[in-house]
């Protein structure tokens, strides 16, 4: 389906300003949800011979909660646990996806919130040193917050990195916790040229993704989702390949800065237009990313005909 057809679909339900929902004042301290209890947030410490805490031994998903007009709903919940189900497969770590499941909605009902971010982490703690994870604790914990917005859903000026993505060969292209550290280094090298994100290129010339978030381009009204085997396989990419039905390919660096519009997309990031790329500079109004920010905005929240599939109730 093309976007104009999407969009005017959706444009048939009446669409509202998205209302979030009005938590109680609440002094309380947040709740945490650690190994199947919930408990202020404020009173938990991890000890300081815990295996990830040293080799970056977890897997942690990022996803987002949306206040609706049937209550609080979390988006693709069960995509992002079986994701991350995945990464603690290959840790060698027990996960259970119906346990934090519940996990995840105790801590949002604890909360009373309504739109979320929410951080499921998985570890191995406490024990000796070494890179064997046999004989250490496993531990879950889910955490949430007030919603930060990834890339601040504006213009974001962006500069590839001198360094490459962690190839799929080496590091698969999970959440796994050790494997942002590759992000951290790109992110802090190109703030230190005075721009707002990193961009990662391989040595071929071909775009891969942003330190946290996928990448489209626009070029004559047609989408395409940048694909790559080491970015990783974004949810949200995913939604809006479905939502606009985009073409997924690899994209050469030379034809992204011949883009008409670039965007970034992720759970944090939402859709967020770029605005410059190493001096490339995109459409001011970036036309075609904000109507795809508009239609995602619809579904997340309800009011789109494929929000029911995509929806937790809290």
């Amino acid at each position: 389906m093309s976007l104009s057809a999407t969009a005017a679909l959706e444009r048939t339900a009446p669409h509202v300003e998205a209302a979030r929902a009005a938590a109680p004042a609440n002094d309380a301290p947040p709740k945490l949800w650690f190994d199947g209890e919930l408990t202020d947030a404020t009173q938990l410490q991890a000890a300081l011979n815990t295996h990830a805490l040293h080799y970056g031994s977890g897997v942690f998903e990022g996803i987002r909660a949306y206040a609706t007009k049937r209550g609080t709903a979390v988006f693709r919940l069960p995509e992002h646990l079986e994701r991350m189900r995945k990464g603690a497969e290959l840790l060698g770590m027990s996960f259970d996806v119906a346990q934090a499941t519940e996990a995840v909605l105790a801590t949002l009902r604890a909360n009373r919130q309504g739109d979320a971010y929410i951080r499921p982490l998985a570890w191995y703690g406490e024990g000796s040193f070494g890179l064997d994870v046999g004989g250490h604790p496993q531990h879950l914990m889910v955490a949430t917050s007030s919603t930060n917005v990834h890339l601040g859903g504006n213009r974001t000026r962006v500069s590839v990195s001198k360094w490459r993505r962690n190839p799929a060969t080496s590091l698969p292209p999970l959440k796994l916790c050790g494997a942002y550290v590759n992000s951290i280094l790109a992110k802090r090298e190109v703030k230190a040229r005075g721009f707002d994100e990193a961009m990662f290129a391989d040595d071929d010339g071909f775009a891969v993704e942003c330190t946290g978030a996928n990448l489209f381009i626009v070029r004559d009204g047609r989408v395409t989702a940048v694909e790559h085997r080491d970015a990783l396989p974004g949810i949200t990419r995913d939604t809006l390949i479905r939502l606009i039905g985009a073409e997924s390919r690899p994209v050469s660096m030379e034809e992204l800065r011949d883009a008409d519009e670039v965007f970034a997309c992720g759970t944090a990031a939402e859709v967020t237009p770029i605005g410059e790329i190493d001096g490339r500079v995109y459409d001011a109004e970036s036309p075609l990313a904000r109507e795809i920010a508009a239609v995602y905005a619809r579904t997340v929240r309800g009011e789109s005909s494929w929000s029911s599939g995509w929806l937790t109730e809290v």
